[in-house]
């Protein structure tokens, strides 16, 4: 009898359809490449494309699940033991680590909603999901700290956030990351200081 993790391993061909696509949707943009292209560089057929991904759809919403489930292995990673603070900048440090890698082009989910926004696109609300989830993460940790004003700190958190993302692909890196780790060193200083004496 064959083990549950035998059973629910996917194959390599999936495997490679989706770290091609991956690689070329995050370098490219999703909407510039076509199915021919990453059957070609998977070096699949096209059967076996559609086998495991009915359409081009499918594949970019396994994709974005694959780079959410990425993004929570690394928060829950910083996060990791840590006392609430300390959490929120380790998040952070991930973050920019991130920025600084060699072909970052900004964050994947903020990539993808600008090429689909429609807000009813299955695509568009993955990436909703995606950052509700990170929200309510970070709503969390504040909470953590301070339970006033937790949800607004997150908010500003997630903008900070976004704004190093964004920034990132287009100027220094490292002059973006000491900004947003300094932005966040300052929120988590304000947030914390809100604690009753």
């Amino acid at each position: 009898m064959a083990s549950m993790e035998t059973a629910v391993r996917p194959s390599e061909a999936r495997l490679r359809l989706l770290a091609t696509a991956s690689r070329i949707f995050y370098a490219e943009g999703i909407h510039s490449v076509g199915v021919d292209r990453i059957v070609a560089e998977a070096k699949v057929t096209r059967a076996t494309f559609y086998r495991h991904f009915p359409g081009k759809e499918d594949l970019v919403l396994a994709y974005l699940r694959a780079a959410d489930q990425a993004i929570r292995g690394q928060v829950e990673t910083a996060a990791a033991g840590l006392p609430a603070a300390d959490a929120v900048r380790a998040v952070a440090a991930s973050i920019a680590d991130g920025i600084r890698s060699p072909g970052f082009r900004g964050c994947a989910f903020l990539n993808a909603v600008a090429e689909y926004p429609d807000p009813g696109h299955p695509v568009h609300r993955a990436v909703l999901d995606h950052r509700q989830w990170f929200l309510e993460t970070i709503n969390a940790l504040m909470a953590r700290i301070e339970e006033a004003s937790a949800e607004p700190a997150a908010q500003h958190f997630v903008m900070l956030r976004d704004g190093a993302m964004a920034a990132g692909c287009l100027f220094d890196p490292a002059l973006i990351c000491g900004t947003f780790l300094r932005g966040v060193d300052g929120l988590v200083g304000t947030h914390g200081a809100r604690r009753p004496s």
